[in-house]
């Protein structure tokens, strides 16, 4: 008796895969988006219902009037944003002023902070003694709650009852008499001093993670061939971690220029001039005079001018990467 046994073609075989591969996909196809749905769920109801909400109020005249009703209050139209973007008003003059302290209040402790955080991380790169609790040290004031640690330096900067000015004035003799740190002009110097102690740890645990990427090997083939610290640093570490400090400059920018506990925390709501930043004037504006309409309207203004500078340095973080 003859068995005949049938082998499927070779052509059929293959055809059946691609079938199979395709039946499995068509079965899983739910699970990608399952696993983002929550994700996009809170995105939609913490950021952009709240936005959207914010855009529709700043054409109302949104008073305290019409809290309890804010679908009664009447349309503004633009007139909101004409008179926040009226310079040569009290209300626009006011916004004038507050966004230049904060444009400076920005640049400056970006900057600060990314010196700090940069020496820091070279340093300890580095392996000697004591090396761990540095770290764990420079990390303290960005562990610490906003608020423990803002409070402290608000009793350390009071005039007459604060370290600073016992330090300063009467242990150190620098000062003559006792300045105020908290009104006056001093008030912005109190305000950096904060923001950087707070600010620079971040940017030093950033660079030091991207240090770590850095071979130990291209440190050791420079200096055989005779390159200093500082020109180590220049051609080798800042254009290795060049991908982190592109991240890190926006991230901190837009913190520091949203910044609201700092100030909220430090002065009270009655801030100096010199303090006033945009974050915190758009907050008086809201609920101090209770015209949310002309608040919104500067929050959207705010927005805007963010992803202005955004869009702006993304477009010349880019040309200079293809450049290079």
């Amino acid at each position: 008796m003859t068995v005949v046994t049938s082998v499927p073609s070779t052509g059929a075989a293959k055809g059946a895969r691609p079938a199979a591969r395709r039946a499995g996909r068509s079965q899983g196809w739910w699970l990608p988006y399952a696993l983002l749905a929550p994700a996009v769920l809170l995105e939609l109801v913490i950021h952009v219902l709240p936005m959207l909400t914010g855009i529709w109020m700043s054409f109302l005249r949104l008073t305290k009037f019409f809290i309890k009703n804010w679908a009664a209050a009447p349309s503004a139209g633009l007139r909101n944003y004409r008179l926040a973007l009226d310079f040569n008003a009290a209300v626009g003059h006011a916004l004038l002023q507050s966004f230049l302290v904060t444009c400076a209040y920005a640049v400056i402790v970006v900057g600060v902070s990314w010196v700090f955080g940069m020496a820091a991380a070279v340093v300890l790169q580095r392996s000697f003694r004591g090396r761990p609790w540095f770290r764990t040290l420079f990390l303290v004031p960005y562990a610490l709650p906003v608020y423990a640690g803002v409070i402290t330096w608000n009793f350390m900067l009071q005039r007459d009852t604060g370290v600073i000015n016992h330090l300063l004035a009467d242990n150190l003799r620098l000062l003559s008499e006792r300045p105020f740190w908290l009104i006056g002009s001093n008030a912005f110097v109190s305000l950096l001093v904060v923001a950087i102690w707070r600010m620079w740890p971040f940017a030093f645990l950033m660079l030091m993670a991207g240090l770590q990427s850095v071979p130990q090997d291209v440190y050791e083939a420079s200096a055989v061939d005779g390159a200093h610290a500082f020109r180590q640093w220049r051609s080798i570490t800042l254009p290795m971690v060049r991908p982190v400090n592109v991240v890190l400059v926006l991230v901190m920018f837009l913190w520091v220029f949203n910044d609201f506990n700092t100030p909220y925390v430090l002065f009270g709501t009655s801030q100096p001039p010199a303090g006033d930043l945009v974050s915190f004037h758009i907050y008086n504006a809201s609920f101090l005079t209770w015209n949310f309409g002309l608040g919104s309207a500067m929050s959207v203004l705010l927005l805007l001018f963010l992803l202005l500078v955004t869009g702006i340095y993304l477009v010349v973080v880019n040309r200079r990467s293809r450049r290079a």
